[in-house]
């Protein structure tokens, strides 16, 4: 017989102020509608009689004996049942303030909410705080739950007073919700069936809500948004492909489809779909992982996003206005580097400006505060050294969404509002005070310029194939040396000697190595010589940066190879032939027509 199961699934968080009953709620709730394994209830009540300890429905989620024994949950636990309608995922998120980090990552895959108030103790801190967080994820869809109403004698006062007091709350976050409901989860009131103890109550049972709850359009028809997370180069037995990868997080794609990867801006189109261990498909959708080759070869970086071209752009900015929470246990600080998480994105990232922290109990406005507390909840301005790309609030939910990392640590979640108005980098604020303190030497640089017999230059070269473009520059400065000039060669690396061995490596401290050599070449040119140095794999947003750093004095760039750079010319361009004589000459003579040098000799 073919089956009719319904295959529709909805996501539902469970929030409220630790000790409320929310697991209880649950707990019930599996109970009645005959969700529970078979056995599972009683074995749970005789665990309670042999251990002396009154039963609780909550020890239905709770399967950690520390759980229990704390009487808090710890995790985002969830479980999974259906009715005839859909299937479920419920999330019961930390009601404890100490576990708002793990009730964020619950809640944040969510499409709607329940929320819990104890009918005795009314609304507290954390009630207010979670309706915060929820309005900050974007979840629209929110019922209250008054729970132990048997401890209030179903007092349709006590009922009232909470709901009006809540919905106040929450319409000054924007938030509606679609229900409030007294319920006793310890009684199974108005948990599945209507109870004769609220006579005065008409609307729905916990049950008849979460089956009222829309479920968010698929995300396959959503604009395509894929964070790519590597791309794979083969070369051997005459393979060239370049496989751009990544998990599609929203959206489909199919051979043929032109795409754009932001921010960038380079685009192709898609030749054809590939799969690991597995059958090349025309067609690709959210959630599956796969790799793509494109018509025309483009260099791009892990991080980016591709996107349909005929999909709305993604936004593009160094300067992002987010609402922010933080949950670190140092204060966010201005002028501290921390690691910005969105997509597949690792980027560095610093606090440029808080614009206004929010007392999330009173949701009154704190002023005049420049750093965050944990658990402040902010709107603030976070600055990249390079463009990101980006959705906002009210687009596309995946995308919008970013966390920062501080010391290996998720310190803070936030939803990115919109991009921050064009002003001073943090690098060029940086600049105007170094400059302002620049102690200039004794000695005139003119002066120097002729005891030396050439003129001060940084000379950067560039190439894809790092060997041969660090073999050209060490050429170039020993033929430098060679006529006596004072010449310079430093590689990359050695600025990251003095660093942690975890901060030696990887993409995700480029940047600060970049601005540690920019740094050194201020100093080597403004002392009269000529500094090289050898790069591979650099942007034009790295350019400008080394450009910015050796302020005042002007950069030279030599790419050896073809050039990947996107809106950015260098000064000559060498051929890869392996010609480290030709590559010189070259070299020298822009160094001559750049009259750093007046004559040279073979």
């Amino acid at each position: 017989m073919e089956s009719t199961e319904n295959t529709e699934q909805i996501s539902i968080v469970m929030a409220g102020h630790v000790d409320h009953g929310k697991s209880t709620v649950i707990g019930r709730l599996l109970s009645d509608i005959g969700a529970l394994p078979q056995g599972k209830l009683e074995q749970v009540k005789e665990m309670c009689r042999r251990n002396a300890k009154p039963f609780e429905y909550a020890f239905l989620l709770d399967a950690l004996k520390d759980e229990q024994s704390q009487g808090i949950t710890i995790d985002a636990a969830r479980c999974f049942f259906r009715t005839e309608r859909r299937r479920y995922i419920m999330i019961d998120a930390p009601g404890h303030i100490e576990f708002l980090k793990n009730m964020i990552t619950g809640a944040a895959r969510a499409e709607a909410a329940l929320l819990v108030i104890d009918a005795r103790e009314g609304i507290r801190e954390n009630t207010k705080r979670h309706g915060y967080m929820l309005s900050m994820l974007g979840l629209r869809q929110l019922a209250v739950l008054v729970n132990k109403m048997d401890l209030a004698d179903y007092g349709r006062n006590v009922f009232g007073r909470i709901t009006e007091e809540y919905t106040e709350f929450l319409g000054r976050l924007g938030i509606e919700p679609v229900s409030f409901i007294p319920v006793s989860g310890m009684e199974g009131v108005n948990i599945s069936e209507k109870s004769k103890l609220t006579p005065w109550y008409d609307g729905p049972t916990v049950l008849q809500q979460i089956e009222a709850f829309q479920h968010k359009p698929p995300s396959q028809v959503i604009p395509f948004r894929l964070p790519v997370q590597d791309v794979y180069k083969f070369t051997e037995q005459g393979d060239d492909r370049r496989i751009v990868a990544g998990t599609i997080e929203t959206g489909t794609v199919q051979v043929g489809d032109r795409v754009v990867f932001q921010p960038s801006g380079k685009s192709s189109a898609i030749r054809s779909v590939e799969y690991f261990n597995g059958a090349a498909k025309s067609r690709a959708a959210a959630g599956e992982a796969a790799g793509f080759t494109l018509d025309t070869q483009v260099y791009i970086k892990p991080g980016e996003w591709m996107v349909r071209q005929d999909d709305p752009a993604m936004k593009t900015g160094t300067r992002l206005r987010t609402n922010l929470f933080w949950m670190g246990r140092d204060p966010m600080i201005r002028d501290k580097t921390y690691k910005l998480k969105l997509g597949a994105l690792r980027s560095p990232v610093k606090l440029v400006e808080v614009l206004s922290v929010l007392d999330a109990t009173e949701l009154a406005t704190v002023s005049g505060k420049q750093q965050l507390d944990r658990h402040d909840v902010a709107e603030v301005i976070l600055e990249t050294p390079k463009p990101v790309a980006f959705d906002v609030l009210g687009e596309i939910e995946q995308t919008s969404r970013l966390v920062v990392v501080d010391n290996y640590e998720i310190s803070g979640a936030g939803i990115i509002l919109a991009a921050a108005e064009a002003a001073d980098s943090v690098l060029q604020e940086h600049i105007r005070a170094r400059e302002i303190a620049w102690k200039n030497s004794a000695i005139p640089l003119a002066e120097r310029n002729a005891a030396y017999g050439h003129g001060a230059k940084f000379v950067v070269f560039t190439s894809e194939i790092p060997e041969l473009g660090e073999a050209v520059a060490r050429a170039l400065e020993r033929r430098l040396f060679a006529l006596n000039f004072k010449a310079y060669f430093l590689g990359i690396d050695n600025v990251a000697m003095g660093l942690d061995a975890d901060l030696r490596v990887g993409n995700d401290y480029r940047d600060d190595h970049i601005r540690r050599l920019g740094e050194l070449a201020r100093i080597f040119t403004d002392s009269g010589q000529i500094f090289i140095t050898s790069l591979a794999n650099v942007d034009e947003y790295d350019i400008n940066a080394l450009k910015l750093l050796n302020t005042p004095h002007e950069i030279l760039t030599v790419q050896v190879g073809e050039s990947r750079f996107a809106g950015f010319t260098p000064d000559v361009t060498i051929e890869a032939d392996g010609d480290l004589g030709r590559g010189v000459e070259k070299a020298c003579a822009l160094l001559k027509q750049k009259q750093v040098i007046q004559d040279y000799s073979i």
